[in-house]
């Protein structure tokens, strides 16, 4: 029997809101995830770091900060140095539409906009995450 999909949710940068975050951990929780939330104003490092530690499958980034360009890419890199490649990560929050492909070719998996559903985000993460046992 495989174990529930874990999932750290982290706000990067000096963001000082999280409600979003919380909603979508509640969600999360509520679906059957185990959820590990990091709190406000993380450093890539700091992420990365708990994610290897929580053994997760999947992390949710919240950015608000415009930042995304920078932290995203840097959260994906250090991730797949610490040896998690198959970590999905997906970002939410505020994402200009014509940035959205440049994070994904560099290895977010998807991203969501205000406005997106938390079912949506709970099937993406059942479709994608496959809970090591």
């Amino acid at each position: 029997m495989s174990r529930k999909i874990r999932v750290l949710v982290a706000k990067p940068g000096l963001d000082g809101h999280d409600r979003g975050a919380k909603v979508i951990a509640r969600a999360l929780r509520d679906a059957g995830m185990e959820v590990i939330y990091t709190g406000l104003r993380q450093t890539p490092e700091m992420i990365a770091t708990a994610a290897l530690q929580e053994d997760v499958d999947a992390v949710g980034i919240s950015i608000l900060s415009g930042a995304h360009n920078t932290l995203c890419p840097r959260i994906v890199s250090l991730l797949r140095e610490k040896g998690m490649d198959d970590c999905l990560v997906i970002v939410g929050g505020i994402i200009p539409q014509e940035d959205i492909p440049h994070l994904k070719e560099l290895g977010i998996g998807a991203v969501f906009l205000p406005g997106t559903s938390t079912e949506d985000i709970i099937v993406f993460l059942r479709e994608n995450v496959r809970p090591r046992n």
